[in-house]
């Protein structure tokens, strides 16, 4: 886990912009009570907890091996199970290979960002399926934790081959069902942060512009250097229309324009930190709202940071030291309660747009 706290740190010093003046409303449920209860008639059927199986998608030819959790109702209560996610030790509540008692499921596909893994978004996996849905969470091949110290990260073709890990992953569900799971190919939803937000807008029909960003990119990345002298790699589309719906959060923001953006028509659930961090910016994410085609529905966490929107940690990993950048928020930002309500506004925006 320290090589993971040094190699961010360092990102930070590059990436980390913060803004200490409050933009946009203040977070609050935007949906009325009535509303809710009449989506409680189309919602998928809840159950008790969670329950988790570990798949593998196979490498191809030219493709590495992804390595996926299946998250799904479970109709047994879930115990606290910790898990080891290369030296950080987190505490998830799920029950391992809870037998799938029923078919045709919505799924949720989850994105992580940078130097991240398929446990970094446990709590909203957990809660999405609590509530009926499946959950596929993927560590991401060139730029997931298990990348740190190489070089792949760093290279913009981390972005591009984001979407096509997703669409591989979803090939592979609906193709080899897992344990019995049949999805319902009409109510798939997705939800990423950071780089998973960008993978998310370029999945919902998106064209990243990389010769006209405006984000802070400093000429001493890499990708950055890439950019500036448009040595991008050829690269398709990577727009998946059976994806319906999606939740978006502090996305790094490749499309400067309306042009850029124009083809996204899905529903979208747009969340915005207050100060930001790790290159996105506040102001991009509100540049970004207002240049979609079709309103999302947005919120800004106010107190948050970038990173905020992870899991929360434990006791334990707040107080380490030194602290973990990870775990680290702005003073007087609680991530857990800040976490129950994020959760809670993530699970009624996939009920009200997957619904039967």
């Amino acid at each position: 886990m320290l090589k993971i706290r040094m190699r961010l740190l360092g990102y930070f010093k590059l990436w980390f912009v913060v803004r200490r003046k409050a933009r946009g409303n203040v977070w609050s449920g935007k949906a009325p009570c009535f509303f809710l209860l009449m989506l409680a008639t189309f919602r998928p059927t809840a159950g008790e907890a969670a329950g988790i199986r570990d798949i593998v998608i196979p490498a191809n030819a030219n493709q590495p091996r992804i390595v996926a959790v299946l998250w799904t109702p479970c109709s047994i209560p879930a115990p606290e199970m910790l898990i080891d996610r290369d030296g950080f030790p987190t505490t998830i509540r799920a029950v391992r290979n809870c037998v799938v008692t029923r078919k045709n499921f919505p799924l949720i596909l989850i994105s992580h960002g940078m130097f991240e893994d398929r446990f970094s978004h446990h709590d909203t996996a957990e809660a999405l399926a609590d509530a009926g849905f499946a959950v596929v969470t993927l560590n991401h091949t060139q730029d997931s934790n298990h990348d740190i110290g190489g070089k792949s990260a760093a290279d913009i073709s981390s972005f591009l081959v984001r979407p096509i890990d997703i669409k591989r992953v979803l090939n592979f569900l609906l193709a080899s069902p897992q344990a019995g799971l049949k999805v319902d190919q009409h109510r798939i939803g997705f939800f990423g942060f950071s780089r998973g937000g960008y993978t998310g807008l370029v999945l919902a029909g998106a064209q990243p512009d990389f010769d006209h960003i405006t984000i802070l990119c400093p000429e001493n990345l890499l990708m950055c250097q890439q950019i500036k002298e448009h040595k991008i790699p050829a690269h398709s589309s990577g727009y998946e229309p059976r994806i319906k719906a999606f939740v978006i959060a502090d996305p790094v923001n490749f499309f400067p324009s309306k042009s850029s953006l124009r083809n996204v028509w899905a529903p979208l659930q747009l969340w915005s930190s207050e100060y930001g961090g790790m290159g996105v910016r506040p102001e991009d994410v509100s540049a970004l709202e207002m240049n979609l085609p079709v309103k999302p529905e947005f919120h800004r966490a106010i107190g948050a940071g970038h990173l905020s929107f992870d899991c929360p940690c434990s006791e334990d990993q707040v107080k380490a030291n030194p602290p973990s950048v990870v775990c680290t928020d702005p003073k007087g930002f609680d991530r857990t309660v800040f976490h129950k309500q994020f959760d809670e506004e993530v699970v009624r925006f996939f009920r009200e747009h997957l619904e039967e």
